[in-house]
């Protein structure tokens, strides 16, 4: 699957040039197609640079973590609810530890955290994958929910719409959890009904029920703030958990009397390792995205899409935000550019500037997560990761509208 939609992405882009250049006139098609896609090969070569200081020193952290044997604490807390949605990965196994530390990040909207340990993981669950080239049930459910992972501060949004001046910052805050609740809940269910897992049992619902309760006590704790009180109590909120959990794995390995400094740099000297391994993989989807982008497909279908809704009689205020939800899957800069520029033009206090910053937080990159998490242990065959994470990315979207209207329309 992956093989030929990444074919159809060149395909769709050269094709389009062509009827650019030969039918409108736009000679400099071709020229600028071929730069997006020279100037995403260089991208990806600085992302994986970018990363290698990240990746160096959450792994390290999460040596000492391993060592100490606090991840096999946090293994076996999640045992029970793992053993029904992974029963290929045995209980307490160090897996489920790194999976809990990764949903923890992505929770608090700590991208950089998140990413190291949603390596880890899959570097773990690749050791019980008896087929190496082709993810196995766990890891593609592993990916799917970091695709839509919820995010329950989503700190960098807040914070855009400050410095964007928003008179209400924290406005997006509950639709926003709402819309990336409502891509996790369908992208687990994608998952679900393809790997033939029940979600309707005590152990599940049990974990289900203490989740919910945790996020609606935050909810219920940040929502009586004022806005811009409630921005800057997220943000040091999340910033606070990410240095206590630093501290907190330095001091359990000292106390059990792991050599923490050796042991911090054993771990970081895979995060270089892992970040030149995942440059083929960037490569080759970053540049198919970059001529996709430019090749004008996405302007194309946010213009049908205004047409027929307008031909229908609907309301077309929503379509201000249709190319940063059709980049979002694809480029989280990408999208992120189109959200700003959206908040400059409509302004941010807008229908579509609040709409797009909920679009943004409600899923994850879904092309990066894969090619990154599946590159870093040499998957190619993703079997239905990408249905299941494009199923989530589109609740998450369709989520955000109906969300959107329902609280600011």
């Amino acid at each position: 699957m992956l093989n030929i939609l990444w074919l159809l992405f060149f395909v769709i882009a050269f094709v389009l040039a062509l009827y650019q250049w030969l039918v409108g006139g736009d000679s400099q098609s071709f020229p600028d197609l071929v730069k997006a896609i020279f100037d995403m090969a260089k991208l990806s070569v600085e992302i994986s640079i970018g990363l290698i200081g990240i990746l160096a020193f959450w792994l390290g952290l999460l040596k000492i973590a391993e060592k100490s044997g606090l991840v096999n604490l946090l293994a076996k807390a999640l045992s029970p609810l793992f053993r029904k949605l992974m029963p290929q990965v045995p209980a307490g196994h160090p897996a489920l530890g790194s999976i809990s530390m990764n949903m923890a990040a992505n929770m608090l909207g700590l991208d950089n955290a998140a990413t190291p340990m949603g390596i880890r993981a899959m570097e773990q669950l690749q050791q019980l994958n008896p087929t190496k080239d082709t993810a196995s049930n766990a890891q593609i459910l592993f990916l799917v929910l970091n695709t839509s992972a919820v995010t329950i501060i989503p700190i960098t949004i807040l914070l855009y719409r400050t410095q964007m001046g928003a008179a209400d910052p924290a406005a997006v805050f509950l639709p926003l959890l709402l819309a990336t609740c409502a891509s996790t809940f369908f992208g687990l269910l994608a998952v679900a009904i393809m790997q033939k897992i029940s979600l309707f049992n005590r152990v599940i619902a049990a974990y289900a029920a203490v989740f919910i309760g945790v996020i609606g006590l935050i909810v219920w704790a940040l929502v009586r703030l004022p806005a811009e009180q409630m921005t800057e109590i997220s943000s040091a909120m999340g910033n606070f958990l990410l240095m206590l959990a630093i501290v907190g794995i330095l001091l359990f390995g000292w106390r059990k009397k792991v050599a923490v400094y050796e042991t911090f740099v054993e771990g970081a000297k895979e995060g270089f390792k892992v970040a030149v391994t995942i440059i083929p993989y960037l490569v080759a989807m970053l540049t198919a995205i970059g001529a996709l982008r430019v090749s004008g497909v996405i302007d194309f279908f946010s213009a049908l899409v205004a047409k027929l809704v307008s031909s229908l009689g609907g309301d077309t205020d929503f379509v201000d935000a249709i190319p940063t939800a059709l980049m979002r899957p694809f480029s989280g800069s990408g999208a992120r550019a189109m959200m700003l520029e959206t908040m400059e033009t409509q302004g941010v206090d807008s229908f579509a500037g609040k709409l797009v910053a909920i679009i943004q937080g409600s899923t994850e990159t879904t092309f990066y997560v894969l090619t990154v998490y599946f590159g870093a242990v040499g998957i190619k065959k993703i079997r239905h990761a990408l249905g299941c994470g494009l199923i989530a990315d589109l609740a998450g979207i369709v989520a955000a509208i109906l969300l959107s209207y329902w609280f600011f329309a």
